[in-house]
């Protein structure tokens, strides 16, 4: 789940990875709901800075609900969900992330947090997994929080 803002407005999303191995010279690439080239970003970012590749295997990646999501924040999301079926291990289903992740692997902070994890408590989640870096007063959160510096934190906490 990615706990995204769209104005001042916070908002909760699944975010669908499937990740199997190709048959093809050159694996396919399907993206719904979000941006194609910030998914060929990510992939490159978490085979580099993680050493776990996806250049054998098909990936699909959709945004559940028919929404079209065009924040960075996304790619912490979108991330753990990719490593999530590579790795087929199941990510909680009481658990947010959000959070931008750059090229260099490092995870950065992303606006409104305490906004997004007030509306994750709200909705009954009961963990997150944000930026380490930024300013956030979690007085009245009752949220485990997990924060990551780094994309090879996030797949710490997944497992790998």
């Amino acid at each position: 789940m990615f706990a995204g803002v769209e104005g001042t407005r916070p908002l909760l999303v699944e975010i669908q990875a499937l990740v199997v191995p190709s048959g093809l010279g050159t694996p396919r690439r399907a993206v719904v709901g979000w941006d194609a080239n910030r998914l060929a970003m990510l992939l490159a970012v978490i085979d580099a800075r993680c050493g776990v590749s996806f250049a054998q295997h098909d990936v699909y990646l959709n945004v559940a609900g028919g929404l079209k999501i065009t924040e960075p924040a996304a790619d912490l999301a979108a991330g753990a969900a990719l490593l999530s079926s590579i790795s087929n291990v199941a990510l909680p289903t009481d658990q947010v992330y959000f959070g931008e992740v750059s090229l260099s692997g490092a995870v950065r902070p992303a606006g409104h947090m305490l906004t997004r994890l007030k509306e994750a408590q709200k909705l009954g989640f009961k963990q997150a997994v944000l930026p380490a870096a930024g300013e956030l007063d979690a007085a009245g959160v009752k949220l485990a929080l997990a924060r990551v510096a780094h994309v090879k934190g996030l797949a710490e906490t997944i497992g790998l």
